[in-house]
């Protein structure tokens, strides 16, 4: 049996889970998150305040449902109630990131700036000149807009110049050595 999906999911005060044919929506104080699942192998049992996922054979494409159908059900729970939180920094001689309403302005050494249109449900809070963070209750959009702002200049590996999240470690190359 797979470890991740025979593993409850704890329902905190304030959040109520219902299922609804092949729809599990997950409410809470944050926002209210909906997940389609696959209800012909995997089915969910909410109990008082704990929520099982079983599923009914062995296959092994059933196996790998169960798991990921319990960790969505986790992480939107974990969304509704605390949320998710991604940071990003930007690393180059006189770049900076502004903020401009709901939106940010990226000045990152184009000829232009770039602006950052806020996405509905995530909250982009500039910390600092060169820091960002992304805050929102779907995990999976607050990665996505991350990833999105990341794209925008990746980081190069010699000087480490681009968008980078807070703790990513970036691989420096070596560069040219001056020799005859």
């Amino acid at each position: 049996m797979s470890r991740i999906g025979r593993a409850p999911v704890k329902i905190p005060a304030g959040v109520k889970i219902s299922v609804n044919d092949n729809i599990i929506s997950v409410k809470g104080p944050k926002g209210t998150l909906n997940q389609e699942f696959d209800n012909s192998c995997i089915g969910v049992n909410i109990e008082e305040s704990i929520c099982h996922v079983t599923r009914t054979n062995e296959e092994d494409t059933t196996k790998a449902k169960h798991g990921l159908y319990r960790a969505l059900i986790q992480n939107m729970v974990v969304g509704v109630t605390d949320g998710y939180e991604k940071n990003i920094v930007i690393n180059g001689v006189g770049w900076k990131i502004n903020q401009q309403g709901k939106d940010i302005v990226l000045s990152i050494g184009f000829s232009h700036t770039i602006t950052y249109k806020a996405v509905d449900g995530i909250t982009l809070t500039v910390v600092s000149p060169t820091e960002v963070s992304v805050k929102g209750y779907d995990k999976n959009l607050v990665g996505q807009v991350a990833a999105n702002i990341r794209a925008i200049k990746k980081p190069e590996p010699y000087h480490g110049y681009g968008i980078a999240y807070k703790n990513e470690v970036i691989e420096h190359k070596e560069g040219k050595t001056a020799g005859k």
